[in-house]
């Protein structure tokens, strides 16, 4: 089997240039990048990159735990994670916690026993209650809004500020009866309190009345369930001419349940969702959303915990990313 120093030798460079090609150091020429890579494919040379792993203690693998993957944000979320992780040198194992609170536990403990250096954990199903269950001994970096103040690192959407501007959209669309469409709204801080706050400070600024009627709050954000409470409210008679929706996927559903009920988009109702995910600029009409830019979070995410994983020894204080975002106006508000 050829050595790191057989490389070297056929390429006529030293043994440490050779492992700077291998670990991605980007002050490598290209060229001798190329002749390092070419000597390798001819003498067969492959990285034991069991052997390195374990002489660094770590595996070279992260993990990604997510509600759902079959939904369109997670999708593209979990597309931005990969991503960013190839960047860090790192692969990614995927792993579905149903957006159950015991699931999110129990990656959360068995992430060291199934070999993982970190998690990166989009939490729907645990609260405040469990900040407890974060004091884990290796690095965690949670995603979204249900755990404020833990000690961990902890990266989230701009959820009042960006439902505020999506609402105020809206108004300044003409639309002065704006129904927005969200999960239940218990008290606990989530992506439905929150993006529910902002849409309350939009109405607020345009001197607008809350109507809790208004309020169309859904089992779950499924297109299905989206779909089937404003069929409802369309049938009791609710009046509206907008449609802020907390989610793309739960818009999706909103915009089909208009369709059959005669509303016409932009026209009669003008709907407006959150995420960007690819398939909302392909719908008929094509929708208007909030952007967060899930790539910049993504890598985030990663560098954060990527930084925890190097480091050794105790971190420095947790750090709290709020990410930015833009509104991207298509056809569903008559752009």
């Amino acid at each position: 089997m050829a050595t790191i120093q057989d490389v070297a030798k056929a390429a006529g460079v030293s043994a440490m240039t050779v492992s700077n090609v291998i670990n991605g150091h980007p002050n490598v020429r290209p060229a001798t990048r190329d002749r390092v890579l070419e000597a390798m494919t001819r003498l067969g040379y492959r990285v034991n990159v069991a052997a390195r792993n374990l002489r660094k203690g770590r595996t070279g693998t992260i993990c990604l735990a997510v509600p759902e993957i079959n939904r369109p944000y997670y999708g593209r979320l979990a597309a931005s994670i990969i991503a960013a992780a190839a960047r860090h040198g790192l692969g990614v194992s995927i792993e579905q916690t149903g957006a159950r609170r015991e699931n999110e536990l129990a990656a959360l403990s068995l992430s060291r026993n199934r070999l993982y250096d970190g998690l990166i954990l989009s939490t729907v199903g645990m609260g405040p209650a469990d900040v407890e269950a974060l004091e884990v001994d290796h690095p965690v970096v949670i995603l979204g809004e249900r755990i404020f103040g833990g000690p961990v690192d902890h990266v989230a959407m701009p959820n009042e500020a960006a439902s505020k501007a999506a609402t105020r959209h809206l108004v300044e669309r003409g639309c002065r009866r704006i129904a927005l469409v969200c999960g239940r709204l218990g008290g606990e801080v989530d992506v439905s309190s929150l993006r529910h706050a902002g849409y309350l400070r939009a109405l607020a600024d345009a001197g607008l009345p809350a109507d809790p009627e208004l309020v169309v709050t859904a089992g779950s954000f499924t297109m299905q369930e989206a779909a089937r409470r404003i069929r409802e409210k369309v049938t009791d008679g609710l009046d509206f001419d907008g449609v802020f929706c907390v989610t793309d996927t739960v818009a999706m559903g909103v915009l089909r349940a208009l369709a059959d009920t005669g509303l016409r988009v932009p026209e009669r109702v003008k709907v407006i969702g959150f995420d960007n995910v690819d398939e909302s600029a392909y719908l008929v009409p094509s929708l208007s959303t909030v952007d967060p830019d899930h790539d910049l979070m993504a890598e985030r995410a990663v560098a954060l915990l990527a930084a925890r994983i190097d480091r050794a020894g105790p971190g420095p204080e947790r750090e709290e990313f709020v990410g930015p975002f833009r509104l991207v106006v298509r056809e569903s508000t008559g752009g």
